[in-house]
């Protein structure tokens, strides 16, 4: 995964690329590489990965029971270097959901509409347009120069914290008892969930029935569908969509609905635009500087 592929909506192809993009940033930093170079999305559960002429690699994110060859414990958000032949294992999750492995030299898998990103639905990008199996073999792009250490900061989640939202374009739709249901309900993220949205299960939103015509939707985006179940878009979500939007998860927050798995609970709060807006520029300007 890397940054993604922008300017596609047209053609129905999502940014997708990386879930947290500051995660891979700092993962990429610490390894000396430019923060948008390709590195490994790890969901859940870790492989093994074997390194036949070393590497240098670090990982940043949610946090996996990893060890080297050597059965030593791997670090988060510290710089690994590897010798030739050694194999670094990741296990299950620990806390979270996902975390970004990135290598010095980045990935070197043909980029596709401007992305090195694997976008699973269409089956395209990335290595051969699938999830790693074993057996697979990645080649490492070029290295210049010496391994520069680099400062990274390595972001924090508060995972317990609500999910921030704007009003969406249809928030009138919604009568009172289901506006109360969204913004004071408990839910869960629902076993069928994946990169194309969280859905969510807890007490159901009533809204008007109307006629919604197709509009532009972005990950975040959260719709509500006949049945009153709420789904959160993901970052391979759909570039149109035909159910009212009652809300939006903001950018900062993004990295928040990253690590949210199934079983995982999940609340929503209002914030105003203005502040959302102030708070994405905030992140982007700390992100610049690290």
């Amino acid at each position: 995964m890397d940054q993604g592929r922008s300017g596609r909506g047209a053609l129905g192809v999502p940014v997708g690329g990386a879930a947290d993009s500051s995660a891979l940033g700092a993962a990429n930093r610490l390894v000396g590489n430019d923060a948008a170079v390709a590195g490994l999305e790890i969901t859940l559960k870790g492989p093994s990965l074997r390194f036949p002429r070393g590497g240098v690699v670090a990982l940043a994110g949610a946090r996996f029971a990893a060890t080297r060859s050597s059965g030593t414990a791997v670090g988060w958000g510290e710089t690994l270097v590897l010798a030739a032949g050694e194999t670094l294992n990741l296990e299950q999750v620990e806390t979270g959901c996902r975390c970004w492995l990135a290598l010095r030299g980045g990935l070197a898998v043909p980029p596709v509409m401007g992305s090195r990103s694997t976008f699973l639905p269409a089956g395209f990008g990335g290595y051969r347009g699938r999830a790693l199996r074993a057996g697979d073999v990645l080649a490492s792009g070029a290295q210049v120069g010496a391994v520069r250490l680099l400062r990274a900061r390595v972001p924090f989640i508060e995972r317990d914290e609500p999910l921030r939202v704007v009003a969406g374009p249809q928030v009138g739709l919604f009568e009172d008892a289901g506006l109360l249901a969204f913004f004071t309900g408990n839910y869960r993220v629902a076993a069928a969930s994946d990169r194309r949205g969280l859905r969510l299960d807890g007490p159901a939103v009533s809204y008007a029935r109307a006629e919604v015509p197709s509009q532009g939707v972005l990950p975040g985006a959260v719709q509500v569908p006949p049945d009153g179940r709420p789904i959160v878009l993901g970052w391979d979500g759909p570039v149109t969509g035909g159910y009212p939007v009652i809300a939006g998860v903001i950018a900062a927050d993004m990295a928040k609905l990253a690590q949210l798995r199934p079983g995982d609970a999940v609340r929503f709060a209002t914030i105003e635009l203005e502040r959302a807006r102030a708070l994405a520029t905030e992140q982007w300007e700390i992100e610049a500087l690290t």
